[in-house]
């Protein structure tokens, strides 16, 4: 398969709004590949190399400058073999070698595939809203039920190897997956509530339990062997020792539990979510110890439970967690579940969790199931660019430009700017960061690559031409960034609509 079908491919995707045009695209495409770069073209197409990061950065990417070729005959086997070969490339005069090696492959593609590349390779080209029509093309190209695509995503965590089981072997194939101790699966997702009595009328036989202002872990145990992953299903176990310990004294032999952790105050209230976070972005551990929460068991002693009730999954953990379950109430009255709501935020934390006890555990998708009650409206918006400040915030990025996730894989849809919020130690950040990332600036302005997503709070939403969305946020202000969290996360444009007053119609209707 020629590099310029996944190039013109990719370019078709992003010039239309249709769900249906976007899966027809990447099914044809996919039913083109053969079975030797079906991992490749899948991997480009959702804007990571295989090798994940090879070793060349932003700088040396786009500092290549070699002449394009007129006629397309660069393969997506020749480009795969290069960037592994630039990837495996290491010691003394390794960042020149990379140079060459990268040089060699630009001087073989158009100027179109050098474009791609260059996006590709500089995380420009990521789009992880494209996921969910992936999947829907991945389903059709095979010729099987969506739902059993997912589900082995779910399993696998890897959407390129999801796609090479799907092709390769059809449903079968994809049903051989299976829960893999020591192998992070995706995390079953929440969606908001309007309110605590909205969400225990419509889920019946609940359990409510305390919403932590954490970061989620999965942790996975097989006799002595633990691992711990974050949401993003990164590998953090060298970082989190205590916990490691922790979870090795568990009583079992094999386990895979879902929760969250944080660092505590001397006083047992939760410190701000910056430092918990600080321990999984370090090389090592550090003072601040961790304290973990577990809500739900996956797996115990040999025994997979994703596929059973709630209810039955929670008294496996409360048998293997013990003190470390999330405190909740299974089966509360009103009264008992506004307790639980005001325990929390006493408590320091975001709100509560209500999660049918029917539900099993259906991971990578944000359903009804679960619910989060929060006393206030905040969304996970991706930053597309930052204005620079003026009067005491001169010399810093200030105001920010924030986009919803379009479900249909699109770019971010613009909804409104906010300053607010920003603390001196978060503007000082923010101004090194987000130029690192630039895609143009000037002096007023500076555009990023939307990778970077970040916790807001607001008043709630109007009708507005003056953003592409048709609405707009109000009283938007900053809670904080959220590294724990990937742009496929981000609140969905439809999601924002949804908070539209009843009498405010919908842009789209």
């Amino acid at each position: 398969m020629l590099l310029s079908e996944v190039v013109d491919t990719s370019a078709a995707v992003a010039a239309t709004r249709s769900r249906l045009a976007k899966v027809k695209a990447l099914s044809a495409l996919l039913r083109g590949a053969s079975a030797d770069v079906v991992l490749a073209v899948v991997s480009f197409l959702i804007g990571t190399p295989r090798q994940g990061r090879i070793g060349a950065g932003w700088r040396t990417v786009f500092d290549l400058s070699v002449p394009p070729v007129e006629q397309a005959g660069l393969t997506v086997a020749e480009v795969d073999a290069a960037l592994a070969e630039v990837a495996a490339t290491s010691g003394k005069g390794s960042a020149q070698r990379r140079v060459d090696l990268l040089a060699a492959l630009f001087g073989r593609a158009t100027e179109a595939e050098q474009d791609f590349l260059r996006r590709l390779l500089t995380g420009e080209l990521r789009q992880g809203a494209l996921e969910g029509v992936m999947l829907d093309a991945i389903a059709s190209a095979a010729d099987v039920p969506g739902e059993t695509v997912r589900r082995a995503f779910m399993l696998s965590g890897r959407l390129p190897e999801t796609a090479v089981a799907a092709l390769a072997g059809g449903a079968s194939e994809l049903e051989a997956f299976r829960l893999e101790v020591g192998r992070p699966l995706r995390p079953m997702l929440a969606s908001p509530a309007e309110s605590l009595d909205d969400a225990l009328a419509e889920l019946g036989s609940c359990v409510v339990e305390h919403k932590l202002d954490g970061a989620r872990i999965q942790v996975h145990r097989s006799g002595d062997d633990v691992h711990v992953f974050t949401r993003t299903l990164r590998e953090i176990t060298k970082t989190v020792p205590e916990l490691v310990e922790l979870v090795r004294g568990l009583p079992c032999t094999s386990v895979v539990l879902d929760g969250e952790t944080l660092a505590l105050t001397d006083e047992g209230r939760p410190r701000p979510f910056q430092e918990t976070m600080s321990r999984f972005g370090a090389q090592d551990e550090r003072e601040l110890l961790l304290h973990p929460y577990f809500f739900d068991c996956l797996h115990l002693d040999g025994k997979d439970l994703l596929d059973e009730p709630l209810r039955d999954r929670l008294a496996a953990l409360r048998q293997v967690a013990g003190e470390h379950v999330i405190p909740g109430v299974l089966d509360p009255s009103p009264s008992e579940a506004a307790g639980v709501v005001t325990a929390a935020l006493g408590a320091g934390h975001e709100g509560v969790m209500v999660k049918s006890l029917a539900s099993p555990y259906a991971a990578g998708r944000r359903g009804r199931a679960w619910q989060k009650v929060k006393p206030v409206h905040t969304l996970d918006l991706v930053v597309l660019g930052v204005e620079w400040g003026s009067g005491r915030r001169r010399g810093w990025l200030s105001n920010l430009h924030l986009g919803a996730r379009d479900p249909d894989g699109g770019p971010p849809v613009m909804v409104g700017k906010t300053f607010k919020g920003l603390t001196d130690e978060l503007l000082t950040w923010q101004t090194k960061a987000l130029q690192e990332i630039a895609t143009e600036q000037n002096d007023w302005v500076v555009m990023v690559r939307p990778e970077l997503v970040i916790e807001i709070e607001l008043d709630g939403v109007q009708v507005s031409p003056r953003y592409p969305g048709g609405v707009a946020l109000r009283f938007a202000r900053v809670v904080r960034y959220r590294p724990d969290k990937d742009p496929s996360e981000a609140t969905t444009i439809e999601e924002v609509r949804a908070l539209l007053p009843t009498a405010q119609p919908n842009p789209e209707a």
